[in-house]
């Protein structure tokens, strides 16, 4: 995620235009050391140090939540992102010599000016408001920030908190500079977590304490309607059917139960008796679809799926 902060950073500042910035070249995120003082001196232009000086977790923003997903049966859990704070410390360098006609810290001053209105304009970053739709550069971006406001705060009132510490790292024969501090919070996903199989049936037993004989069994179901009729390859996956109409019956065809569809194609049915029933379905557009189940099912399948 870095990089792609790094690069959104570099071409926010060429495509708003600020006059003296025109090449990538003069936009650099290496320390700016002594190596660096010599780069700028062959330049001969203007400079731009972007230099991530620190990351921290955001606490804040940190959050227990789990995204759940199911895929062909399988549950997959996906933990919220971790959040971290880039801080990057953003100088101005100039290769003029001073002479009497040349102030050079004046065009570094005029540049920081340039380059906080610049991000104070785009608060908070967002690659969707800077790159144009659809372009390259846009679709680089990974999905998870794409088009997500990333959390920036331009010169915040605390300052840097250690910064005569960091230029002394710097080199011992320069003065430090005056910087722009900028922090900007990016997400850290975590990797998909399989959760298992999907819980089909749930048996629950009702009993008086020592007592075996004394045993009341409920058992909950639950299925899919799937839809399996316009796959063209061995290697697609039915598609689930939203919003169908589910009805659970006896085998004298006496509706016991009606329920939809939900979102995944899900359906479940509760309060059952061990015993033998049928599961009807229609749904828009598809015609009408039945199947016998035994509950508990010895597979735990109870999907109706269009073929």
């Amino acid at each position: 995620m870095i990089p792609h902060l790094n690069n959104l950073l570099r071409d926010l500042f060429l495509t708003e235009q600020v006059p003296d910035l025109t090449d990538e070249g003069q936009i650099r995120f290496q320390p700016p050391d002594e190596d660096w003082r010599g780069n700028v001196g062959r330049l001969q232009s203007i400079a731009l140090n972007i230099y991530l000086v620190d990351l921290r977790e955001n606490r804040k923003l940190r959050s227990n939540e789990r995204k759940r997903s199911i895929d062909n049966g399988i549950v997959s859990e996906e933990p919220a992102p971790m959040r971290i704070d880039c801080h990057y410390l953003i100088t101005a360098w100039s290769s003029a010599d001073v002479t009497p006609a040349i102030e050079p810290t004046l065009d570094e001053h005029a540049l920081l000016y340039q380059i906080t209105a610049v991000l104070k304009n785009n608060e908070p970053l967002n690659p969707s408001r800077i790159y144009p739709p659809d372009s390259v550069a846009l679709n680089a971006v990974p999905a998870l920030i794409r088009e997500a406001d990333l959390p920036t705060a331009v010169l915040p009132a605390e300052g840097f908190p250690k910064l005569a510490e960091f230029w002394g790292a710097m080199g011992a024969n320069h003065r430090w500079k005056p910087a722009v501090y900028l922090v900007v919070t990016l997400p850290v996903a975590f990797d998909t977590e399989i959760a298992g199989p999907m819980v089909t049936t749930r048996i629950t037993e009702y009993r008086q304490t020592g007592h075996p004989g004394t045993a009341d069994v409920w058992i909950q179901i639950g299925g899919h309607v799937l839809d399996a009729t316009n796959l063209q390859d061995e290697d697609e996956k039915p598609l689930p059917v939203v919003d169908a109409w589910v009805e659970l019956l006896n085998r004298d065809d006496e509706r016991l139960q009606l329920t939809q569809t939900n979102a995944q194609g899900r359906f479940t049915f509760g309060e059952l008796r061990p015993a033998k029933y049928r599961l009807r379905t229609e749904g828009t557009g598809q015609g009408k679809l039945a199947r016998d189940i035994d509950v508990p099912s010895s597979t735990g399948e109870y999907d109706l799926k269009y073929d």
